[in-house]
């Protein structure tokens, strides 16, 4: 099966276009044609199948057929992940939280980041992407990024986690995770969260947490966070 995205659908559409860039990769790409199916979601939690009508590689015509939704898990999981230097290892993260299954990502600079700027757009390909690949019909939500300091300030739901690596008492997540609850974790960057930063959110009601024995780089911290709590919750 083959997953094709659409943002702009509804349950109550009938008939739609596809954008020019999609367009033609559905017919020079994949050489489909008039009366094939195609498999497609919104990204909100809808599966459609719809069948080409018009078979034009600048503005695919296409009629839905049947309509399927998604139910939701039963838990969201946020990350809060600082950029990494180099930003194919973030992507990389990106690409394999999805898989896993992330609801929310938000970009955070620390006092110790040495990534301050992001391609929001690029990012957001590569979410609908890992989307498509992973056969999902619901896309991760990706916030702009933010300082720490105004991350502090948001009201957020769930339980609440840092994971850092600096001495202090802290319990293991896998321990402290629980099944079908709401569950955000913060993840440092390189040089990791500083003293100030990890009171900061002890005081907000972040509990530290630790991800293991092993000192682990941002994404792979973000992805071992991201597979317990997919662990946790089957």
């Amino acid at each position: 099966m083959q997953l094709f995205y659409n943002p702009s659908l509804e349950n109550n559409n009938e008939e739609f276009f596809f954008p020019p860039e999609e367009s033609k990769h559905i017919l020079k790409v994949l050489r489909k044609k008039e009366g094939d199916v195609l498999n497609i979601t919104n990204g909100k939690g809808f599966l459609f199948k719809a069948e080409i009508l018009i078979a034009d590689s600048r503005k695919c015509k296409a009629r839905i057929t049947s309509i399927k939704k998604t139910i939701p898990k039963r838990y969201k999981l946020h990350l809060v992940v600082a950029p990494t230097k180099i930003n194919d290892r973030y992507e990389w993260f990106l690409e394999k939280a999805t898989e896993i299954g992330v609801d929310e990502i938000t970009p955070i600079i620390c006092e110790r980041s040495e990534r301050k700027t992001i391609k929001l757009e690029r990012m957001e390909r590569v979410l609908q992407s890992a989307m498509k690949q992973s056969l999902q019909a619901f896309l991760p939500k990706l916030n702009p990024m933010i300082s720490y300091q105004g991350f502090m300030e948001k009201e957020v739901k769930g339980f609440r986690f840092i994971a850092h690596c600096d001495d202090g008492e802290k319990m293991e997540f896998k321990r402290r995770a629980v099944a079908d609850r709401d569950i955000v974790i913060l993840i440092g960057p390189e040089g990791d969260f500083t003293k100030t930063e990890i009171s900061e959110a002890k005081s907000k009601g972040y509990v530290p947490v630790s991800l293991g024995m092993n000192r682990l780089r941002t994404e792979t911290a973000a992805i071992v966070a991201c597979t317990t709590v997919s662990i946790i919750n089957s």
